[in-house]
């Protein structure tokens, strides 16, 4: 018995650090910021983070293909975003932090749409601030 409730206790703490885990700025590279032009090919927007993929052309002319995260959907809203912020083949320019081992993923700063309003991802921020969408 001793041995059983010893198991689950430590299947409880592996799982609550993983779960921490999976809200951890660790995996980005919080000093440096990517701004990159490319065309949407999808948005997703559901909980628990929205997701933004976008192909970009890489200096050597290869297509990369970019995803790129923000918060979920009732954190983004207040910033301007909406379901359909963004649709396929839009041109769009990401502002973005890239995650450190350098695969074309990372967390959504800022995105400037194809009307020239730029959508701020807020990221702590309130939109109070003037942080929100911009013109």
């Amino acid at each position: 018995m001793r041995r059983m409730l010893v198991a689950v206790a430590s299947g409880v703490v592996l799982l609550s650090c993983a779960l921490a885990a999976h809200h951890a700025n660790a995996v980005f590279d919080l000093g440096k910021r990517l701004t990159l032009t490319g065309t949407v090919t999808e948005w997703f927007w559901a909980n628990p983070h929205c997701l933004l993929r976008f192909d970009v052309k890489n200096d050597s002319g290869e297509m990369m293909h970019w995803v790129a995260e923000t918060q979920a959907p009732p954190n983004m809203t207040p910033f301007g975003w909406t379901k359909q912020s963004f649709a396929v083949g839009d041109q769009v320019t990401v502002t973005l932090e890239p995650v450190k081992n350098g695969s074309p993923l990372g967390r959504i700063l800022q995105v400037k749409l194809p009307d020239g309003k730029t959508l701020v991802a807020g990221n702590g921020l309130s939109p109070s601030d003037g942080s929100g969408a911009r013109p």
